[in-house]
């Protein structure tokens, strides 16, 4: 009798899992399948393959194309997609642009994000018929991705991966003056055609340090060629019949207040309502603590030192690394469109894709007023592509002034000489172009949707979280200067910085009240951390040898407090030798005081170079020279590791050189096996380089 109840109590189980394994079995197998099968489409059932969490329960599958790049292709006839991987926003235009070139050809495009997407799905899209799948990707830092195509490229090196016959190219997005010149797509190119790809056209190595515009019109060029020969397509390189096709659709308002952007990246009312994690997409409005100028007075130029709260937001750096910075264009130049333009400045708009499927919707936040697109979205001060002068030379009523853009805006000869010689050479900005051509007045909607995104600008952390965990310092130098056409420049991020300073200066305090400037974008800077790898030794004990005249200094800076702060801690610590330069003494040394401290603390070995103190210039270089044997020694048999931080261009091409030569010559190396040996510093993570051009 003791059983009963339990044998009792085993049928009431078994009946009630039977039931709700007949209504799972329904729900997740029969109910999707029924579903789908009402789906007309039937190419989206034959080409995509069942896998786990790819399509949402009870959900029908022609709602599916919402998430699948290959499925919006698919839904709105799209054989191409251009995928970019940018930093500064120049990858993303070109992608954009070759989307637009492609219409030429009865070709229709999508422009994707690869961070958006699923990269597993570029297996789908060789069953597309005619099929193209483009990589614009720059080279950041030391050979890496930009941020959004990290995952893509990490993606793209693991065992496993098949694409055979991917239809493909890749244009790659560089600068010489860098070490791994456009490494990324070169290795992607190399990567797809190793998983089976089949390539459409040579990689393209566009040059920043020279003229990136011309190597990109070229490679298009190319490109195409080739593409109309695999698929017989009419050629029309020149464009001469293709009229301009807008990409966005104006819509007017009214729109609610509630709805409207006022200057925010990402979510709307961000500002008012700070939430972590901060990142590209949600940065936080940082208050400045404190600012100051760094160059003595009398100094014709100017840095300043910020010093931006982030307490209690959960925000953690590292010495080394990057804090990102939102600018804001100067109003003075928001202004002078508006007047150019005779348009209402504060007339709230949204401009909307005309593509329903495309990833991207708006151009930036949407809907918001000109005001605040040209003040916080939209790039004031670059040169503008011969792309756009294209696109508004049908606004200019004069003849002469359509002839010149339409003339630049082509890929002949003349026109790229003449684009160089007045975009170019005469550093001519959006406004510059109106100021010159008084009969181009093109609608202010259209040049709001040709115009470049405002991107952030990056400075590398010149403080340690150790001695400074609730704030991060910016050194800055003002970019200011006279253009051929004698117009003043001024830089974006340290023009904000200038007027903040000034601001606060003139009212006599250089220590600010992080109330007092309450949620106004114009008292605080929207930031993030980028992580860089740009980082101190892991044991303490490592000497280490820091190469950063100007600015270059800036991070240096941070890594000296925080040696300083663990030998305050008891720790013993190796070696820390600066080697710094500026061009006057008595002008523009940067931290004197601080860096005599860590000095008379002997936590500081320093060699400066005076530039222009004495009638013969010298140089950083010419001390790493002069203390040759020394830095072998600390090389070779202490371990050291080596920064360098500054100019890629020159100082730290120079700097290269020597350490080879210090190699040969204390060394007793062959100039192959000193190049080699300088290599695998790098590979070992002793040799880093913080470069900018």
């Amino acid at each position: 009798m003791g059983f009963i109840p339990f044998l009792a109590f085993d049928i009431t189980s078994t009946i009630v899992v039977s039931i709700i394994t007949v209504i799972g079995i329904y729900w997740f197998w029969l109910k999707p399948r029924l579903s789908s099968s009402n789906n007309s489409n039937d190419i989206l059932k034959t080409i995509r393959p069942l896998r786990p969490g790819n399509e949402l329960v009870g959900k029908p599958s022609i709602a599916s194309h919402e998430g699948s790049f290959v499925d919006r292709m698919l839904h709105s006839g799209k054989t191409m997609v251009v995928f970019y991987g940018s930093q500064t926003g120049t990858a993303e235009d070109f992608a954009q642009r070759m989307a637009k070139q492609a219409k030429r050809y009865g070709i229709s495009a999508a422009v994707c994000d690869p961070e958006e997407c699923d990269m597993e799905e570029l297996q789908r899209l060789i069953a597309i018929d005619k099929h193209l799948a483009v990589f614009c990707l720059a080279t950041y830092g030391e050979g890496d991705p930009t941020d959004n195509a990290q995952e893509f490229y990490e993606w793209l090196r693991e065992d496993g991966r098949e694409l055979q016959n991917l239809h493909y190219a890749v244009f790659g997005l560089g600068n010489k003056t860098y070490e791994h010149y456009n490494a990324i797509g070169k290795n992607v190119d190399k990567r797809l055609d190793e998983l089976g790809g089949v390539r459409i056209c040579e990689v393209g190595l566009g040059d920043d340090d020279g003229n990136i515009e011309d190597d990109f019109m070229a490679w298009t060029t190319t490109f195409w060629e080739n593409v109309c020969q695999k698929y017989e397509l009419v050629i029309n390189a020149d464009g001469s019949s293709f009229i301009s096709m807008r990409q966005y659709k104006l819509v007017d308002g009214p729109f609610p207040p509630e709805t409207v952007f006022t200057g925010e990246i990402g979510r709307i009312k961000s500002y008012e309502k700070q939430k972590p994690p901060f990142d590209l997409r949600n940065p936080y409005l940082a208050p400045v603590l404190a600012s100051r100028e760094l160059f003595e007075e009398g100094c014709l130029r100017s840095c300043l030192h910020l010093e931006l709260d982030i307490s209690n937001t959960r925000i953690k750096y590292e010495a080394g690394d990057h804090v990102a910075v939102f600018p804001s264009n100067d109003v003075v130049l928001v202004n002078r469109i508006g007047e150019l333009l005779n348009a209402n400045l504060d007339e709230v708009i949204s401009l909307v894709n005309v593509d329903e499927d495309a990833q991207k919707k708006n151009p930036f936040p949407c809907p918001c007023s000109y005001r605040t697109a040209l003040t916080y979205y939209l790039d004031l001060t670059s040169i503008l592509n011969t792309q756009i002068l294209k696109d508004i030379a049908q606004y200019a009523t004069e003849e002469n002034d359509k002839a010149l853009l339409t003339l630049m805006g082509s890929y002949s000869e003349e026109g790229k000489v003449k684009y160089k010689e007045w975009v170019l050479d005469g550093y001519r900005s959006v406004v510059h172009i109106l100021e010159d051509l008084p009969s181009l007045k093109p609608p202010l909607d259209h040049l709001c949707e040709l115009l470049p995104r405002l991107h952030p600008r990056y400075y590398s952390i010149s403080s340690s979280p150790k001695v400074h965990p609730t704030c991060v310092h910016v050194t800055a130098v003002i970019v200011h200067y006279e253009t051929p056409t004698k117009r003043t420049v001024k830089g974006v991020a340290t023009n904000c910085f200038q007027e903040l300073y000034t601001k606060h200066h003139a009212l006599g305090h250089g220590q600010h009240n992080k109330e007092e400037n309450g949620c106004d974008i114009a008292g605080r800077f929207p930031i993030y951390i980028r992580k860089s790898t740009f980082r101190l030794p892991f044991k303490f004990q490592t000497p280490i040898i820091m190469i950063g005249p100007g600015t270059g200094l800036a991070p240096f800076r941070g890594f000296i407090q925080e040696r300083h702060y663990f030998k305050t801690q008891g720790k013993p610590i190796g070696e820390t030798i600066l080697y710094y330069g500026c061009r006057n003494h008595a002008e523009d040394y940067l931290y004197r005081d601080e860096l005599k401290y860590f000095v008379d603390e002997k936590v500081l070995e320093l060699y400066v170079a005076f530039s222009r103190d004495q009638e013969e210039k010298i140089y950083v270089t010419h001390l790493l020279k002069k203390h040759g044997e020394k830095i072998w020694k600390l090389i070779k048999d202490q371990n050291a590791s080596l920064y360098v931080c500054g100019d890629a261009k020159n100082m730290a091409r120079d700097v290269h050189s020597i350490l080879i030569d210090i190699s040969q010559t204390y060394g007793e190396m062959t100039p192959e096996r000193a190049t080699a040996f300088v290599k695998e510093l790098t590979q070992k993570g002793r040799y880093s380089q913080d470069v900018w051009s």
